[in-house]
């Protein structure tokens, strides 16, 4: 049998469960201070929910569970071909926390509080290609508000999602942001179809990572006309895309207006420690945003930690009548990485102390365990090794703080 966890996957050692514990227990406690309040919602999700959710690309990489037992026979008996492969599965794993947080609104929706404020901290699952930063099982940190259609709920999320990432020590950062109905009317007033809008924008979304020739490439592969990507092109390479500018082209300017508000009051209300600036290339790849769309970008470590946008329509896709919504999620995996790989050390963790014993002294060790505990440290009991030497280096490469051998010392030995 295999030792090893299935590509995508992870396990992980004690030293980084422990740092992640402490990024989700602090990330938790200022969302809930914030006012926001836990959920928790099923890992499986129904199939037909799942593929009609407008998640852009992340349909392509869904966990189909298959069909049980006869269910499953009868699937197989009625003839299965390319065409209703579908029809052998049922289920299927969450790709993200937003489709699950949508259904459990529509279900739950007499028992709740509106505005909603809620917190989601759980796994997901995406089949994609095993590769560095690229996992197939991992932890989304989500907050959402749903119920209010006012772009206060934009600013309530990225201030509390700032205060989250100083509290975890991140400090150099900015909140880009765009609205999805301001692209789209720039994107029309080039000459793309209504139809057309939502495939552009995850083509788009691509910008960073193929730049705007890539870009233009792709368009052109999915069939849109050379004189659309032509103009396209024209108007991203035009100099000025700041929102003024924008904003001076459009017939419509209440989005502008909306994301002038946020920028500016996100501003004030931080004392101008949240830097917010427009940029018209952030689209984000799901299909269900509608408005606001958001994103933080670490000036230390140059990558992405957060990210999030409005949804106003999806949630009626349960109901039939739009619930407006927006949410915000913290690149919990990504924030992991950055900090274990730059060796940050976990803030105000108990030092970890060692107590050693013989068997016959097993209920003096439990005793000096518990006193060490009461003096605010940790104390993990150890049965005494033969080879005690190596056994406390040991100790000490695995973060131990000190040890204390029951019935020689009477004090514990900090390293």
């Amino acid at each position: 049998m295999k030792t090893t966890p299935v590509k995508g996957t992870n396990d992980y050692l004690p030293r980084e469960a422990a740092l992640r514990d402490f990024l989700k227990r602090t990330i938790l406690d200022v969302y809930t201070e914030n006012g926001f309040e836990h959920i928790y919602t099923p890992a499986i999700e129904d199939a037909e929910n799942l593929s009609k959710s407008e998640g852009g690309e992340n349909l392509n990489l869904i966990f189909n569970i298959l069909k049980r037992g006869d269910k499953l026979e009868k699937a197989i008996q009625d003839g299965i071909t390319t065409d209703n492969q579908s029809e052998l599965y049922d289920l299927g794993l969450r790709y993200d926390l937003t489709l699950p947080l949508s259904r459990y609104f529509a279900n739950n929706q007499n028992e709740l509080l509106l505005p909603m404020k809620c917190i989601q901290i759980d796994r997901v699952y995406r089949a994609e290609r095993p590769q560095k930063g690229r996992l197939r099982e991992f932890i989304q940190c989500d907050i959402d508000i749903l119920g209010n259609e006012s772009s206060d709920a934009e600013i309530e999320l990225i201030l509390t999602t700032a205060k989250a990432l100083f509290a975890i020590g991140f400090k150099n950062f900015k909140v880009k942001i765009n609205d999805r109905r301001l692209l789209h009317a720039v994107l029309k007033d080039i000459g793309f179809k209504d139809e057309d809008l939502d495939s552009v924008c995850i083509t788009f979304d691509k910008m960073d990572k193929v730049g705007i020739d890539g870009v233009c490439e792709e368009l052109t592969g999915k069939g849109f006309a050379d004189g659309l990507v032509t103009g396209f092109k024209d108007f991203l390479s035009g100099g000025d895309l700041g929102l003024d500018t924008v904003k001076s082209k459009l017939t419509d300017k209440t989005p502008a207006e909306s994301l002038e508000r946020i920028i500016n009051d996100v501003s004030e209300l931080s004392g101008g420690d949240i830097p917010v600036e427009f940029d018209i290339s952030l689209v984000r790849g799901q299909g269900y945003y509608t408005g606001t769309v958001f994103e933080i970008v670490s000036g230390d470590f140059g990558s992405s930690v957060a990210g999030g946008g409005r949804y106003d329509k999806l949630i009626g896709k349960f109901l039939g009548k739009d619930v407006p919504a927006v949410g915000f999620s913290i690149g919990f995996e990504r924030i992991f990485a950055i900090l274990s790989e730059n060796g940050v050390d976990i803030p105000d963790e108990k030092k970890r102390i060692a107590v050693l014993y013989d068997p016959d002294n097993f209920k003096d060790a439990v005793r000096t365990a518990d006193t060490i505990r009461k003096g605010g440290n940790a104390a993990a009991l150890f049965i005494r090794p033969k080879k005690t030497g190596k056994f406390i280096d040991r100790l000490q490469e695995k973060g131990f703080a000190g040890f204390i051998i029951v019935g020689e010392k009477t004090e514990v030995q900090y390293f």
